[in-house]
């Protein structure tokens, strides 16, 4: 990844961030959590390092 891709994901995140913040409360709830579903799972399909 380079550094314009990881901008991109950062700008990315913090406008889902933004819109996040925005709903009602127990919607907002919700959406961190699918937003922590999607950011575990972008993770754990990442490359491995191997010792």
């Amino acid at each position: 990844m380079d550094a314009a891709d990881a901008d991109a994901r950062r700008d990315d995140l913090l406008s889902a961030l933004e819109v996040i913040e925005q709903q009602p409360l127990a919607e907002r709830a919700n959406a961190y959590a699918s937003l922590h579903d999607d950011l575990a799972r972008r993770l754990e399909s990442g490359p491995r390092e191997t010792a």
